[in-house]
């Protein structure tokens, strides 16, 4: 070594030559006073490890340089397995916890305080005019308005205040659905409501104007015994027999001729000179109601149509209102505590939380005396015609039959 030393660490050509050995690898023994002091002590040879052949340099580094990568790549896919679990165990906490809030949420939605917290407080429901979901399509004397001030009570049911007349009235029709609504009652959403004009049902062309509104209308027709109705239509239009009736008889669809007829007894009218029944007399036509029904079965499907006995209605409205209630998708509501019997008038009267209410002086008139042979006869008519009704509705409704 030319490297110069100094001579206090000096040592001997000898005691290099001594350090030497003979091994397989490159490997150097060097006398320790070839390296600067470092603290402590040294001993007398270093080993000094080196590679001085290139093949073997080439795949030692090659081994050294594999070995590093190899312990990288797995140290790299341990750290990277470890967040994926991590990830994981917190997205599956988190979904659970979205879940169990999602289910206290549902057994804690009715309670008032939850609303209160959860809720922004609504715009209060504004009530509006509908076109009627239900109609009273007749028949004329049967108890139509007193059916529709009965449905009134429930407090899901608005009502239209008079007969609108729309369906059976060309001038009244040509107007269109914007004019019949705005006749309608103000009604919220899920409320029912209904208007009722007895002629719709005695008019060919309704029905088919009732089902261009809405096909799926519920349609109520209320009967009565058909000579009694008979009777009650005559003692109407005789009421109406005075110098300021005809105009009034004539705003219910009536014709001077019939308004005039009126003055007459019953029985000149019901039963003709030559002692047959005088079906062109408007109160008995009316009265065969399967001449009427067809129609409204060439239309509607029988199960949109209930028929109300108008008898027992008036009897005992309270299981009448039940079947109606039902048929209308409504809970019961109206029950007997709506109901006095008002022993003057000799019918029910209505009452409600507030108020009880009867129906004016014009309806429940008494009726007159009529031949009994006259009533006999005309039932015994009314019999064929009163089966081929029953058969139309799929039900006997007992009618007298002498």
């Amino acid at each position: 070594m030319n490297q110069s030393v100094p001579s206090k660490y000096h040592r001997p050509e000898a005691s290099y030559k001594s350090c030497s050995q003979s091994l397989p690898l490159d490997i150097l023994w060097l006398p320790r006073s070839s390296f600067r002091p470092a603290e402590g002590e040294l001993a007398d040879c270093v080993l000094v490890v080196g590679v001085s052949r290139p093949k073997l340099a080439a795949a030692l580094l090659s081994v050294t340089l594999l070995s590093l990568f190899l312990t990288f790549h797995v140290l790299y896919d341990s750290a990277l397995y470890s967040i994926q679990a991590a990830s994981m165990v917190s997205a599956t906490h988190e979904n659970r916890n979205i879940l169990q809030n999602q289910q206290s949420n549902t057994r804690n939605i009715n309670h008032p305080m939850a609303l209160r917290k959860r809720l922004k407080p609504a715009r209060p429901p504004r009530p509006a005019r509908r076109l009627p979901q239900a109609l009273i399509i007749g028949v004329r004397k049967c108890g139509t308005r007193a059916l529709l001030e009965m449905l009134y009570l429930h407090p899901m049911v608005q009502k239209a205040s008079g007969e609108v007349h729309f369906f059976d009235r060309d001038e009244n029709y040509a107007l269109g659905l914007d004019w019949y609504r705005s006749k309608m009652p103000l009604s919220f959403r899920g409320q029912i409501t209904i208007e009722k004009s007895p002629s719709y049902f005695v008019t060919p062309e309704v029905p088919e104007r009732v089902r261009a509104m809405n096909s799926s209308v519920r349609l109520l027709l209320i009967v009565r015994e058909p000579v009694t109705r008979a009777i009650s239509d005559y003692t109407q239009l005789r009421s109406r027999t005075t110098p300021s009736a005809p105009a009034h008889a004539l705003s219910s669809g009536h014709t001077p001729h019939q308004v005039s007829d009126a003055a007459k007894p019953f029985e000149h009218l019901a039963i003709s000179p030559d002692g047959s029944i005088n079906v062109a007399y408007r109160p008995i036509a009316i009265s065969l109601y399967h001449a009427y029904l067809h129609r409204w079965l060439e239309v509607f499907p029988r199960e949109q149509i209930l028929v109300v006995n108008g008898d027992q209605l008036i009897e005992d409205p309270v299981p009448q209102l039940r079947r109606i209630e039902k048929f209308l998708g409504l809970e019961h509501k109206i029950g007997r505590k709506n109901f006095y019997f008002n022993e003057t008038k000799g019918f029910y009267c209505l009452r409600n939380d507030t108020t009880d209410k009867c129906l004016r002086e014009t309806k429940g008139r008494k009726h007159p005396r009529v031949d009994p042979a006259v009533v006999t006869k005309l039932r015994k008519f009314f019999v064929q015609h009163n089966q081929r009704f029953y058969d139309l509705v799929g039900e006997d409704l007992g009618w007298p039959e002498d």
